[in-house]
């Protein structure tokens, strides 16, 4: 079933829109970096295994738990400790210590109920041999040409802002620094484009011997005005850094951590939907993940295709089957062509099916490592193929 919309919406002519990124450190984080690392794990030795892996992390505990069928041979405490431990996690006053953490592991093999509907092949009760969904669930890829990634701008600041904190604190030039840390950046809008950068805010973990004066002067001179446009940065924006005026505890001894929390800053921030479903520690059957990647891959092409100037994708699975039951296509009135041309093209030149999302976007692969912070979406690594403009000439060909 084909659905698409040419809605015009209504907009004001300016408003502020806000999105914010976590720090590696951050304690959601932190069991989203330990999931992944299970993940990409199981994918070096066996590419067709069946993960569902989460993690709990609260003061010095781990707790990995999940679904997992595979012949790798895992271990589970190894690779905690070693996420943990290049995290950042290592500092003498840490009670979250990269070697010191007690993990617990609490995994069971994937239901087969759920493997015959994934498994292509035919089992009784199920109306095809190919490959299914291994969940039924709607998910959502967005693109916009507000930056040179075709991301939004806000969402991209935030996550700019924590990579360089990350780069900074790695390199031991600043050594009060601690791994968790939050940014978040509000961006001024005229006529639907970015103008201007309103408010910043910055809260990371420190030391207890470093002054609240040395930290903001730090975060404004060497990080926010540093990594964010100049052009966008006025005598009205506000810097707002760590606004409690104490951050030294932190990361999973502050608060609790749990894979899957983080899914908006996973994904664009606010400015496209989100399905529900949680990426990290899932294998690509699991259409929560590698369909979000699909829809990515499909709207970030239509925009660099300039058929729209900003694109939602949106398509819904049944569990155990392989066509979606629908795709939909949104460009908000800047589709230079009719969204219905669109999404006709788009089903002539992509495949939806779970088997053949995974083998277009070669994903029996164990790259997930490098997806887990800083959004899954708007990197430039070659192996991250979702974000490759690969199919603009099928599109226009099509068009």
């Amino acid at each position: 079933m084909l659905l698409a919309t040419n809605r015009n919406k209504i907009m004001s002519n300016r408003y502020i829109f806000s999105s914010e990124s976590v720090g590696e450190g951050h304690p959601d984080k932190v069991a989203d970096t330990i999931s992944d690392a299970v993940l990409d794990a199981c994918f070096t030795q066996d590419k067709f295994s069946r993960v569902a892996c989460e993690t709990y992390v609260k003061s010095n505990i781990v707790i990995i738990g999940g679904e997992i069928t595979t012949k790798a041979k895992l271990d589970y405490v190894a690779i905690a400790r070693k996420a943990i431990r290049e995290i950042g996690y290592v500092n003498d006053d840490d009670v979250f210590h990269a070697d010191k953490v007690f993990v617990n592991v609490i995994v069971t093999q994937q239901s087969l109920d759920i493997a015959q509907g994934v498994d292509a092949k035919k089992a009784k009760g199920k109306k095809t041999a190919k490959q299914g969904a291994g969940d039924q669930g709607l998910m959502f890829g967005y693109a916009a040409n507000e930056t040179p990634e075709l991301m939004p701008a806000p969402i991209m600041f935030a996550h700019r802002l924590g990579r360089e904190l990350t780069r900074i604190r790695k390199s031991g030039k600043v050594a009060w620094l601690r791994p968790d840390a939050k940014s978040q950046v509000s961006v001024v809008y005229e006529n639907g484009k970015p103008v201007s950068i309103s408010n910043v805010v910055i809260s990371t973990q420190h030391a207890a011997d470093v002054e609240h004066a040395e930290i903001e002067k730090f975060c404004i001179e060497q990080v926010i005005k540093k990594v964010l446009p100049a052009k966008m940065l006025t005598a009205k924006t506000e810097f707002l850094i760590n606004p409690t005026g104490r951050f030294v505890v932190g990361g999973p001894q502050g608060d609790t951590g749990l894979t899957g929390r983080k899914i908006i800053v996973d994904s664009y921030g606010g400015s496209g939907r989100h399905g529900g479903g949680a990426f990290s520690g899932k294998d690509p059957t699991k259409v929560d993940r590698s369909a979000a990647y699909m829809g990515r891959w499909v709207a970030k092409n239509i925009v660099a295709a300039k058929l729209a100037d900003k694109c939602e994708v949106q398509f819904a699975y049944a569990i155990g089957y392989p066509d979606p039951v629908s795709v939909y296509v949104d460009t908000f009135g800047t589709g230079k062509v009719s969204d219905e041309k669109i999404v006709k093209a788009v089903n002539q030149v992509f495949s939806f099916q779970p088997a053949d999302i995974i083998d277009q976007l070669n994903l029996r692969r164990p790259i997930y490592s490098k997806t887990t912070n800083y959004g899954h979406f708007g990197k430039s690594d070659k192996d991250l193929t979702w974000e490759a403009t690969n199919k603009v000439e099928a599109l226009l060909k099509v068009i």
